[in-house]
């Protein structure tokens, strides 16, 4: 996946996933979030869902920022 597209993919997906976890956070934390969720959830759901390609990148990614939403909120990022 080339890199505009896999940050393009990370910026929906953060935004998502701090719309559906219901958090306030700013541009760049929800494009970091998004980014790196995209990273996590995307490698993760290639090797489950080869086949389906860029939407399984969106789904990834998506899954992946929630889960790296809940960690933070649970084991840090406490202001």
């Amino acid at each position: 996946m080339p890199v505009i597209t896999f940050i393009v993919i990370g910026i929906a997906a953060g935004f998502l996933a701090t719309r559906l976890m219901k958090i306030d956070t700013d541009i760049p934390t929800t494009i970091a979030i998004g980014v790196f969720g995209a990273l996590v959830g995307g490698l993760v759901l290639r090797f489950l869902i080869a086949i389906m390609g860029l939407m399984a990148g969106l789904v990834g990614a998506v899954l992946g920022a929630m889960a790296l939403i809940w960690a933070w909120q649970a084991y840090g990022g406490k202001r």
